[in-house]
Parts: C-alpha cells; structure tokens; sequence
C-alpha cells in the first residue's frame, strides 16, 4: 500500500501550433507523476470545441487514433489526482461548458477552501453543476455575466475563489492562465516558433522543446490570443507568497525548474544539509527510489560515505485492487522495491527518503535492510515532520493519521526498528532553496495556515453536502470515454 502523498494535477495548454493535440499529449505525458487517475484533452479550431477524457494513464487513455480526432490549433490538457470530488469519470478534466460569450474549457491545479460555500450560493441562484469537483464551481463563475456589470469576468471570478489555484482556461480564440495571489501551485510560460505553452512544470516544456520565459506570477492573469500575450494583476495589493515547499522535496519532476532554482540541485541540497546535521558514521548511503535518490546523493557527497542504489524499484507496479489482506499489503510494499542484499550485508546503512506520513512503507524498508543482514540501520528523512493536514491541494491525511503528529521522535523509531531516526529542519529545508522562508507554504510543518480553512472539509465535502457519498464502484469505474463534439 502506497503511503506518500498523493498528488494533485497537472496542467498544459498551448494556443497557435498546427499539431496541438498531440503537443498536449506529450506535454502531459511529461506531467504524468502529478496525477494517475485521470487525463483529458480538449481543443478547438476556433469554432468546435472536442473533447476526450478518461480514466488511467495518459498513455492508456489517449491511444489508437484519437489525437487525430481532435483538430485545432489550441488545446487545453489535465492529468488527475483527486482533492476535492471523487475518482471517476464525470470528475475528469478538463471541464468544459456554454457561455455567454462562447464555450470554456478548465484544467485546475490546486484545491479551493471556499468551495462548498461558493458551491450552495451559486445552486441557489440556479447552477445545476454535473461533477464533485471544486473546478467546476470556476467554470460557473466565467460562464456568469459580469459580476459588477463592467471589467473581466475572469478578474471577477479568481477574485471571488480562495485557497490554491493554477488554471488553464480555454474560449474559441484565448488561451489564459492564471495563478492564485499566494503562488501555491506552479504554472510557467513557453514558446514554440510562434505557439505559446502554459505549463505545470518546465519538463513539459523540456519535452516539446519549447522555450521557457518565465513564471506566470501570483495573482497574475495571463491571456493569449493572435494579438500575443498580456498581463493583467487581479490582486494589485501584495499578498502573503506561499509557494508549497513539498514541491521541491516530492511532487516536481528533479529535471523541472521552479523560481529559477532546479529542482535537482534543491534537492542535493537538502541532502547536503542532511549531513551538516547529522552526521552519522556509516559505510554506505542507500535512498528509497526515486523520492530519496537525490538527497542520498547529497549526503554522500558532503559526508563522504560511497552511495549505492541497494534497492531497485520495479517501475511497472500498478494499483493493486485486491482486499488489501496483510499478505498483500506486504507483497505490495516489497514488489515496488527489491533489495540488492550483497550491497548492504554486515554494512552501517544509512537509508534517504524525502517523507515519512504514515510510516508502514519505511518500517518495511528497514526489515528488508535488516533482514539482508545490515549491522545498523539509520533513518534520514529530508524534509522536517508531518504535523498537519495539507488542505491546499495535497492528499495529506487528517492529523490524527500523521504519525509525526502523534508520537513522538523516539517512538517513531521505535516503530521502524531504526538505529536512529532524524528530520531535516524546517530552517535546513528552507536554507535548500536558497529562498526566503517568507517565499513558502509550511502549514503541513509548522501549522501556520495562509489561507483560512474550515477544519471539517475534506475531499469528498460536496458531495456530503449533496448528501451522497461515492460507492466504491463509482470510484473505481473505468467507463470507456468517447470523443464528443461539443
């Protein structure tokens, strides 16, 4: 049973390039480890919006000759993991709906903690709303009328949201993204000859060789169409940033840049400050594929103890949906990694990864460890403890299922078998970055939430206030999708 946190989304959108579509698709490809439940495409030639959702893996999901059949020089794609609303099909992105003004099509990154408010307000003045999905609540605000009668309705409806937001929006003649004011989510911009790209990450970009210009800013709103790209700054008054620092341990791909810094070498880092505090007499450093592999990197070469890759992850393991019996909860842990024992036996280990949330799959590393025959086992985790609940976007479980939340540092240890167990601390992850703490979101460490929340809402709190909670069946449904002319 996979324990890390869960991602969230991925999002891509291109505007004046011939083979859009198929852009989309490798650009989402390249976003594929932001979400493994769903992907969707949408495009247009500027009068026909089409479409093609589903479930799994974009691969899976876009195969045969359906890139073909979605024409358009524009397109808008999205790659799933579920936040808010449950994992199946009519929950899929990107959203699509009538307007006044034409057609929208939405891919959201992020989570929104006004949701449910927004949600019964916009029900009561007459929204019928298809999914679960807090994104579709944005799609019903830009398919309103002018809010005040004057200015964008784009302006009017981020203005109106709260909580972490990257969008990617979609008419028959613009392509538009846009950042919520406190940059939790990442979003870059590209160019291809003469197209323009919307990102998640700038691997995307990397994979269609396109060119990266910049971030787009928090609280900025970028809108593309034939005349070229401008600016619009729907939150002129400063904001507190916070950017989720968990990206550069976990969600962004280590060939990915964000804020001018590589993810890679942010991640070394962290292992570098690892062994500044903490060193540890070893022989050997081992990291947990692939989330540990560059902090185990960092700290071999500050410490000076040779690295090995003593385990070797199987990367074709897929979601078991067999009754998670202790049996194959046991097989599932040890499928996804196997040990090169010869690495590791009569050896002082010391064994990197970026989190420990609930603690099953690392007390499982350490037997293997130990049952390969290791004379000590250390423990090195490169960021700080989990002490809270992420409610911005990161399937984080409640506090109560947080093992750093509710034991203690000896206990923890105790619980995995380890020698000794150390956190990297939240000055040394920050110092990692080479950014100002004041540059971040820490509330899964530190508590110190930037956006208010209502600590009742979880993933599924539309549909409770809907009063119906998703069947397994539904949650795992794996309907074909169709392309549909919309």
């Amino acid at each position: 049973m996979q324990h890390y946190p869960r991602h969230y989304c991925g999002v891509f959108g291109i505007f004046g390039h011939p083979n859009a579509a198929e852009l989309t698709y490798y650009g989402l490809y390249a976003l594929q480890h932001r979400g493994q439940e769903s992907a969707g495409i949408v495009t247009t030639d500027q009068h026909e919006f089409y479409e093609h959702k589903g479930m799994g893996l974009v691969s899976q999901v876009f195969r045969g000759s359906v890139l073909h059949e979605l024409p358009g020089k524009s397109a808008v794609g999205h790659t799933r993991y579920s936040t808010t609303g449950s994992s199946h099909l009519r929950n899929a992105q990107p959203l699509t709906g009538d307007s006044s003004r034409g057609r929208i099509a939405v891919a959201h990154n992020g989570n929104l903690t006004n949701a449910a408010e927004l949600r019964d307000e916009l029900e009561s003045s007459g929204s019928i709303f298809q999914t679960t999905v807090d994104s579709e609540i944005v799609l019903h605000l830009l398919a309103q009328p002018h809010l005040n009668g004057s200015g964008s309705n784009v302006v009017d409806a981020v203005r109106r949201i709260q909580g972490a937001y990257s969008l990617v929006i979609m008419t028959e003649k613009e392509l538009i993204g846009v950042r919520d004011p406190h940059g939790f989510r990442p979003l870059c911009i590209g160019r291809l000859d003469d197209a323009w790209v919307l990102a998640s990450e700038t691997c995307a970009l990397d994979l269609i060789h396109a060119k990266f210009v910049r971030d787009v800013e928090p609280g900025e709103i970028v809108a593309i169409n034939e005349k070229g790209l401008t600016s619009i700054q729907a939150f002129p008054e400063q904001e507190r940033r916070a950017f989720c620092i968990f990206e550069y341990v976990y969600f962004a791909r280590p060939d990915s840049s964000i804020s001018n810094r590589s993810v890679y070498k942010v991640r070394v880092e962290m292992g570098r400050q690892l062994a500044r505090e903490f060193p540890i007499k070893a022989d050997v450093v081992v990291p947990v594929p692939d989330s540990g592999n560059c902090a185990a990197l960092g700290y071999s070469l500050e410490s000076g103890i040779p690295f090995e890759m003593a385990f070797v992850r199987n990367h074709y393991v897929g979601r078991s949906f067999l009754e998670p019996s202790q049996l194959i909860r046991d097989f599932d842990v040890r499928v996804k990694l196997n040990l090169i024992q010869e690495l590791v036996k009569d050896k002082r280990v010391i064994v990197v990864d970026d989190s420990i949330v609930r603690g099953t799959t690392c007390k499982a590393r350490v037997n293997n460890l130990k049952e390969a025959g290791a004379k000590e086992v250390h423990v090195l985790v490169s960021c700080p403890p989990h002490m809270h609940p992420c409610v911005y976007g990161i399937d984080f479980p409640d506090r109560a299922k947080l093992m750093a939340a509710n034991h203690s540092l000896e206990e923890i240890r105790t619980y995995l078998s380890a020698d000794s167990l150390h956190y990297l601390s939240q000055e040394g992850l920050v110092s990692a970055t080479g950014l100002p703490k004041a540059s971040f979101c820490m509330a899964c460490y530190d508590g110190n939430y930037p956006v208010a929340y209502d600590p009742a809402v979880d993933k599924h709190i539309i549909e409770r206030r809907n009063g119906r909670i998703p069947s397994m069946t539904e949650s795992l449904v794996t309907e074909r999708a169709q392309i549909k002319l919309l």
